[in-house]
């Protein structure tokens, strides 16, 4: 069934995806409650009638993101490179020229699930920092649609030893990870303001780029119009281990929220990104 969805000609598929939206919002009413709480926390000079405008352009942006993720069964590589347009492919090329692997840093923004077209930029492998979903059906899926094109996927767990695999082997990649993610509370060894909430934050992308001494860029895509979306790579640092400690992350962050700030209803609200909030902050972790 998703596969004839995904065949689907453009202009009906954004026609289902509008139905979609109908009943996703209005009927199933689809983590309504989380979202509206997570803008009201986030946005709280902003008036009901402007929280309920972002809310209904964010499941509309959603309904958009979910069925272009399932178009990824099916798009060639053609299509997908003009609907999803890398604006500054010399930052990796230069990168590249040096003999270094790269960290690519990716928020839940926009259209995070198309970023797979920079494979299509040469040179680079693209790698996937991948962690499995719970839904073993789900997570197949998931796993097909982000390996399409030759990307590869690696588990959480196993980062360090892929990395330093492929460094061994002489694999130069650019090795993705979504950050704006919560740790596990046992886990969150460093608080800061996301948003201007103070909550733990993940630290993966950071570690492994100061630990290997590899350059960071940040991906940032922003949606042009319906169907279309342009990223430009922002270069944080080309020396880690010359960073002070969370500099890449706070560098990140502030690229997050200025996105979010502009354009929020293009954020991935669903997810519980503040839930430790109110949490216990664990023993001897770092409070910014």
């Amino acid at each position: 069934m998703l596969w004839c969805i995904s065949k689907l000609p453009w202009r009906i598929f954004y026609v289902f995806s509008t139905c979609l939206y109908i009943v996703t919002y209005y009927i199933i009413r689809y983590r309504k409650k989380i979202v509206t709480e997570n803008l009201t926390l986030v946005f709280p000079r902003k008036s009901k009638q402007e929280i309920y405008g972002i809310r209904k352009a964010f499941y509309r942006h959603m309904c958009d993101m979910f069925l272009e993720m399932i178009k990824t069964m099916s798009i060639s590589e053609k299509e997908l490179s003009k609907r999803f347009k890398i604006t500054n492919p010399e930052v990796l090329t230069t990168i590249e020229s040096k003999n270094k692997s790269i960290i690519v840093l990716i928020a839940h923004y926009a259209s995070y699930e198309w970023s797979i077209a920079v494979q299509f930029l040469g040179g680079f492998p693209i790698v996937g920092v991948y962690k499995k979903l719970k839904n073993e059906h789900f997570d197949k899926l998931i796993h097909q649609i982000r390996g399409r094109f030759d990307a590869r996927l690696i588990s959480k767990h196993n980062t360090i030893r892929a990395i330093t695999r492929d460094k061994v082997q002489g694999k130069l990649c650019a090795y993705g990870f979504v950050t704006d993610q919560s740790p596990r509370l046992k886990n969150s060894m460093y608080w800061t303001n996301f948003m201007d909430i103070k909550v733990p934050i993940y630290l993966g992308g950071e570690k492994i780029a100061k630990r290997m001494n590899l350059p960071v860029v940040y991906l940032k895509v922003d949606k042009a119009k319906r169907g279309y979306y342009e990223a430009e790579f922002i270069l944080i640092t080309e020396n880690p281990e010359e960073c002070d400690d969370y500099y890449i992350t706070k560098e990140y962050l502030k690229l997050v929220e200025s996105q979010i700030r502009t354009k929020p209803e293009h954020y991935l609200w669903t997810h519980k990104r503040w839930k430790y909030r109110n949490a216990k902050i664990p023993k001897g972790a770092i409070v910014d």
